[in-house]
């Protein structure tokens, strides 16, 4: 046998002998990248849907300076006025702003009350005796006058702004208090213009008298 046939059974030979013994299994593959998971999808809280209620419907409101109507279904304006040479006039408008007709006969009751409302010492007159000669708008004899709603009667004022006594303090009215008629409850009314007496402590008045409105 030659050289190289020895060789070849010898490698024979081990061969045989590997292929006798038990051989282990190959291991198990390692597992390969898993395929990536897909994001959890993101909650998000929806707004709560809201139903827009219709809209609530209620009266216009008043005009700027308007107020309501006072208890006794009357309200009383500030009018046109005149200050020439001390002697004073002033227009007062009563206006009826209730829903029943109003009777006015005769003069109201006045009172003048200061910033404070506290009372103006004064002596209410009917007509302008002693006030003055002149025309002045408080003339008149007394009349029945019945105000429809919105309807309006005027009221005369005339007095002078005279100091007599310089120890004496001045007087000058801001509010007016007004019974319009016996019984009624009062009204009052804020000037702009004020009532300056001096110290002559007297306020002359008409009747109430329609206006034609």
């Amino acid at each position: 046998m030659t050289r190289w046939a020895v060789g070849v059974a010898g490698v024979v030979v081990v061969a045989g002998a590997v292929a006798g013994c038990d051989v282990p299994p190959a291991p198990a593959a390692a597992p390969g990248p898993s395929a990536p998971r897909p994001p959890a999808p993101t909650v998000t809280a929806s707004p709560p849907t809201v139903t827009a209620s219709p809209p609530t419907v209620t009266d216009s409101p008043p005009p700027a300076g308007a107020s309501a109507c006072p208890e006794g279904g009357v309200r009383l304006l500030e009018g046109a006025g005149d200050a020439a040479m001390g002697l004073r006039v002033a227009d007062i408008q009563l206006v009826n702003c209730g829903t029943q007709p109003y009777v006015l006969e005769g003069y109201p009751e006045i009172r003048l009350l200061d910033r404070k409302r506290a009372p103006v010492e004064v002596t209410v007159v009917h007509g302008a005796d002693g006030i003055t000669g002149a025309p002045s708008g408080a003339e008149g004899a007394p009349q029945r006058i019945e105000l429809r709603p919105g309807q309006t009667a005027s009221l005369g004022m005339v007095w002078r702004n005279l100091v007599t006594d310089s120890a004496v303090p001045a007087a000058e009215g801001w509010v007016l208090d007004v019974t319009p008629r016996a019984g009624a409850p009062r009204v009052e009314l804020e000037l702009r213009h004020s009532v300056d007496l001096g110290n002559t402590g007297k306020l002359g008045i008409s009747p109430w008298k329609a206006t034609g409105r």
